[in-house]
């Protein structure tokens, strides 16, 4: 069973607090933090953005990537919100086990 952290951003604070509750209540993740306060640039629609956001990084199972991508996008206020998962590859076992646990 692998698990993996999930890196979302959001349009700010609340959005941020409401995806993230809504994504632990389903049991998709086990616990989300939220980086209330980030500044992120990129290309969007062939000019270069700034822009004022929050980040969600969220532990589950890979295994629920695709619904918890679901869930996200169906709530989410962008068109494409980034949501990208990266492997776990170690760690405090009892904090691995919790996460099994709890999704």
């Amino acid at each position: 069973m692998s698990l993996v952290s999930v890196f979302i951003t959001t349009s700010g604070r609340s959005e941020a607090l409401k995806i993230s509750k809504l994504l632990v209540q389903k049991r998709l993740v086990a616990c989300a933090n939220i980086f209330p306060s980030i500044d992120s640039i990129y290309r969007w629609d062939g000019k270069v953005e700034t822009a004022h956001e929050a980040v969600i990084i969220a532990k589950t199972q890979k295994k629920h990537m695709k619904i918890l991508t679901d869930v996200i996008t169906s709530v989410h206020s962008y068109k494409n919100p980034c949501i990208v998962s990266l492997p776990i590859q170690g760690g405090a076992p009892e904090y691995l086990k919790w996460i099994k646990e709890n999704t």
